[in-house]
């Protein structure tokens, strides 16, 4: 199980206004990360294989940082292991993204780093973007070092997250560099305006949702995956993430939401 990749696929007021709720805000175009940031919200997610629930997935936008006498955004996903699946260990590890949204409009990663929680190892993986000199340095579990040639929007994983909503439910099809497991990759997404009913426990009743279908290239993926996968937001107007779905030898693992926070700021 590669948990630096699983969080590619996801690969997420005053008052929770989206909490079994039956009609979303519907919107004909993608928000921006403006739109994204007058919100606060936090996501949970069940990963399950088959019969199987592997864990848990919690997103959210933490307060901003500083970072380098920089003022950064600060985006946090955790995994959780389920400890009851027989010969799968207890695991607890946070990733963490710095970045800031560059004149176009997109997400933009300063630095990531991974704490193993369970392992008491902090800062276990980390890499820095460097967009003045174009490059990319990291240093892994194994606490090898290296720098690569850097290609923007270059990410670290879980930016994903935003990087993705900016274009779901539009025919603007994208490429997004990847750098994880000490080398680039690539995820090529293909987005479509067609919508489908699905059910999620945050919504009461079926929503609208727009499908997005990709690829991966030299990207390690969760449980063995490395090549197609399919993802859903809903109809709405912040494209709210709710499955990934990604192919491995035998079946399907499902990254599913199962709760839903959105307060306005």
């Amino acid at each position: 199980m590669n948990k630096n990749s699983l969080v590619i696929f996801l690969l997420l007021f005053t008052t929770p206004v989206m909490a079994q709720h039956s009609f979303p805000d519907t919107s004909s175009t993608p928000p921006t990360m403006e739109e994204l940031f007058s919100v606060k919200e936090t996501f949970r997610y069940e990963v399950k294989y088959g019969f199987f629930k592997l864990g848990w997935v919690n997103v959210e936008l933490l307060s901003d940082s500083v970072y380098e006498g920089r003022t950064l955004n600060h985006i946090l996903t955790e995994i959780e292991s389920n400890p009851s699946i027989p010969f799968m260990s207890t695991e607890l590890d946070r990733f963490h993204s710095l970045f800031y949204v560059n004149e176009e409009g997109l997400p933009v990663e300063v630095k990531y780093w991974k704490d193993n929680i369970d392992e008491n190892k902090y800062d276990e993986i980390e890499y820095w973007f460097d967009r003045d000199l174009g490059k990319v340095y990291y240093k892994e579990e194994d606490d090898t070092r290296d720098t690569l040639a850097l290609e923007d929007p270059a990410t670290s994983g879980h930016l994903i997250f935003y990087f993705s909503r900016l274009f779901a439910g539009s025919e603007e099809d994208y490429t997004l560099p990847v750098y994880v497991t000490k080398e680039a990759g690539y995820i090529f997404a293909d987005n479509s305006l067609k919508t489908e009913k699905r059910s999620y426990e945050p919504f009461d009743g079926a929503v609208n949702a727009y499908l997005m279908e990709g690829n991966t290239e030299k990207i390690e993926g969760p449980f063995g995956f490395s090549g197609k996968f399919r993802a859903w937001f809903l109809d709405d107007d912040l494209r709210v993430p709710l499955e990934a779905r990604v192919k491995v030898l035998w079946g399907n693992v499902i990254v599913r939401m199962i709760d839903y926070t959105r307060e306005e700021l």
